[in-house]
């Protein structure tokens, strides 16, 4: 994307060459018509070479007043480069998103970035678990048919707040790798961890229900409604820690 200042410079430069090249085109015209105008007098084709000589000569002028006053403008300043690369990364999404399948390429790679910043953090293994969940159920989902709509869409919810629980879980976690002054948030860690892992346990058994009612397995229907109402459960639960995290409570020496 072309920013302000870039317009700014163009718009100078094709400024500068317009009155630059009149100004060339008004010297050949005028030494012509100095040359060519006869002792006697004007006759009819003389008239039209004054006539344009004098005709540049006045574009030459106009030309150049356009070029100063634009000249004192004042030149944007230089972009933010955070900003020129999230406009960048935007527009090639954009581009990528009108390709064949490029939605599911956009959503693969946003999960491999997320896979890579967990690496190392004891998020990391629960992520790569509900990675896989969520893969299953999205090739589950147009053969569930409607009767499990709303089932998915308590999936879908307690995914997106399993993911934030570990985002959260893994800020935690690097805040406690500060030093000793970390070690304070060690149980708000554990409590952290424990409803991740409690949440993701919950989410694969609803996918497990799902695949066995694609299989046509009458016993998975009520393994279905089990898990659903038990997700369900967790999720709620997981909206309630939203505004009731648990605090850490300093160590006394």
């Amino acid at each position: 994307m072309t920013s302000d200042r870039t317009r700014h410079l163009k718009r100078l430069r094709k400024l500068h060459r317009s009155a630059r090249g009149w100004s060339v085109r008004a010297g050949l015209l005028t030494g012509a018509t100095a040359v060519l105008v006869p002792y006697s007098g004007l006759g009819l084709p003389d008239a039209f070479w004054a006539a344009a000589a004098g005709g540049s000569i006045a574009i030459t002028w106009w030309r150049w007043l356009d070029y100063r006053a634009f000249r004192a403008l004042p030149v944007p300043p230089e972009p933010d480069p955070a900003l020129a690369g999230a406009l960048a990364r935007e527009k090639l999404v954009g581009l990528v998103q009108r390709l064949p399948a490029g939605r599911t390429a956009i959503a693969e790679f946003d999960r491999q970035r997320d896979s890579f910043k967990l690496r190392g953090l004891t998020v990391a293994e629960p992520w790569r678990r509900l990675d896989r969940a969520a893969t299953m159920l999205s090739g589950l989902v147009g053969r569930l048919g409607p009767a499990a709509e709303s089932a998915v869409l308590d999936a879908t919810v307690a995914e997106r707040q399993l993911r934030d629980l570990a985002q959260r879980c893994a800020s935690v976690e690097r805040a406690m790798r500060i030093g000793p002054a970390g070690d304070g948030l060690r149980p708000a860690h554990q409590a952290l961890a424990q409803q991740l892992e409690q949440g993701v346990t919950a989410y694969e058994q609803f996918v497990t229900a799902a695949a066995g009612c694609v299989a046509e397995d009458n016993t998975a229907v009520g393994n279905l409604t089990d898990a659903t109402a038990f997700l369900r459960g967790v999720a709620e639960g997981l909206a309630d820690l939203r505004g009731t995290t648990p605090t850490a409570h300093p160590q006394t020496a």
